[in-house]
């Protein structure tokens, strides 16, 4: 109870846990209660969790996999293009959020934006014309996650796409991801219109070149050490990068100034496109947050989760004790607020590759530092604090660099513990945009949401069958 003590200045706290009726009445009483989002352990993996205890390596393992995650320090070092830097990539290959899906079960915003990809590579004539396509099988989709990279919301990455690469400078990991667009009529929401592809050139001839020239000559940039500061400035390294978006600009700025080997015009087109796009590091956020979870994979007997996606489907996760392996769930609607006149109706269910920020004790792990983002997603700034301090009881460690001013300057909770989440029913919280579910609607809205129990449960029971 020592933090939850300091936060009301060391005045008496009830937990309580399960149904609100005990917690109600103390609070009428006068009392501080502390809610716990506490359930039963799931019936399904009582002898997943048996095995797993009487086997006594998954701790050691999971051990083992956290270090490994937090060790990893990510760089941005450069941005090349998506043909060069992925192995096997063909003119037809388009990457995508979330666990693998084929163009008959893809959602309206996956669909919209693989429309939106094809039109931008050249590859169709109009949006019929690229649906047909799409429909014969012509374009070979593969998910972000199969080749060390992420992309947010639908996530569709083509082969001329400028990509952002981040090594490990503590290590020899890679990630990638693709460059962020803005918000609301947009590729990865699923929009397609005239405007989209435009920028997506634009992006493409000059933001990428001049991003990846200023890189050069300027060298690696720390973003473990913009995030944590951002951190401390309001941030939650999901759906608010405002902050860190900010720190980008004064670190690359001075490159972008006198180092990048582009024309004026173009270099002071790229300094205005990204002080206007505030959302412009979250894509660098993901890649920092892929780093270090790849990282973490491939340790046997562990239950460490990390990878949570979806493309709109489904919503999936991986262990790092069960490798490659999928489980996955329907993905859930989005409790959100909405722009303009849209409604819940207008609304895709949960898509992106986003959740790799909580997978890293970022987004909805670390909403008690960024207060101010329940403006856009919902809920209250008490609500948010809630929200954290519940990972708390689901994850293996807390971060030694993202810390919390709000909660006394304790890590963020970081590493998902797929048998505490399946023991206690407390579910990995998320915050994410909405995109339209119709194709080439674009941004609804934003909003929480949390992961379906089925994936862990799935995921427990698979990895209490690889223990020999």
């Amino acid at each position: 109870m020592t933090h939850l003590n300091d936060l009301l200045d060391n005045e008496p706290v009830v937990a309580a846990a399960g149904t609100d009726m005990l917690a109600d009445s103390i609070e009428q009483q006068g009392a501080a209660v502390a809610r716990a989002d506490w359930r039963p352990p799931h019936p399904d993996t009582a002898a997943a969790l048996a095995r797993l205890t009487a086997d006594g390596r998954m701790v050691d393992a999971n051990n083992t996999a956290i270090q490994r995650l937090l060790a990893v320090r990510p760089h941005l070092v450069d941005v090349g293009v998506a043909r060069d830097v992925f192995p096997g990539m063909s003119d037809r290959t388009f990457f995508h959020a979330g666990p693998p899906i084929e163009w008959e079960r893809a959602s309206g915003p996956m669909r919209g934006a693989i429309i939106g990809a094809m039109l931008y590579e050249g590859l169709a004539t109009d949006p019929e014309d690229a649906a047909l396509k799409a429909t014969r099988g012509e374009v070979e989709l593969s998910p972000c996650h199969h080749h060390g990279a992420v992309g947010p919301m639908a996530g569709v990455t083509s082969p001329s796409m400028p990509v952002a690469v981040i090594e490990d400078g503590a290590g020899e990991g890679v990630s990638y991801s693709t460059l962020n667009e803005g918000l609301g009529k947009v590729l990865r929401y699923g929009a397609f219109a005239p405007e989209v592809i435009e920028r997506l050139q634009w992006i493409d001839r000059v933001l990428g070149p001049v991003l990846g020239s200023a890189l050069r000559s300027r060298g690696p940039i720390d973003l473990q050490a913009l995030i944590a500061q951002a951190l401390q400035m309001g941030d939650d390294g999901h759906n608010r990068n405002r902050a860190v978006t900010s720190l980008f600009l004064r670190e690359i700025g001075g490159a972008l100034v006198d180092g990048a080997d582009a024309p004026t015009d173009q270099r002071l087109d790229v300094f205005k496109f990204i002080d206007g796009n505030d959302h412009f590091m979250l894509n660098l956020v993901m890649a920092a947050g892929k780093l270090g979870s790849d990282a973490a994979a491939g340790v046997p007997a562990s239950s460490l989760v990390t990878v949570m996606a979806r493309n709109g489907t489904d919503f999936g996760i991986r262990l790092s004790g069960t490798g490659d392996a999928w489980f996955t769930a329907p993905a859930p609607p989005v409790d959100g607020l909405y722009l303009g006149s849209f409604t819940e109706e207008d609304a895709s269910p949960d898509i992106g590759d986003s959740t790799i920020t909580e997978t890293v004790g970022l987004g909805g792990f670390a909403m008690a530092a960024a207060p101010a983002i329940v403006g856009f997603v919902g809920g209250t700034a008490a609500g948010a604090v809630r929200r954290t301090l519940a990972m708390y009881e689901i994850t293996l460690e807390e971060h030694p660099a993202y810390q919390i001013p709000m909660l006394e300057f304790r890590g963020t909770p970081v590493g998902i513990d797929a048998a505490r989440v399946v023991r206690t029913g407390v579910l990995p919280q998320i915050n994410t945009g909405v995109a339209g579910k119709v194709p080439g609607t674009g941004m609804v809205g934003a909003g929480l949401v949390e992961a379906p129990i089925e994936c862990f449960v799935d995921g427990i029971n698979a990895l209490a069958e690889t223990l020999q």
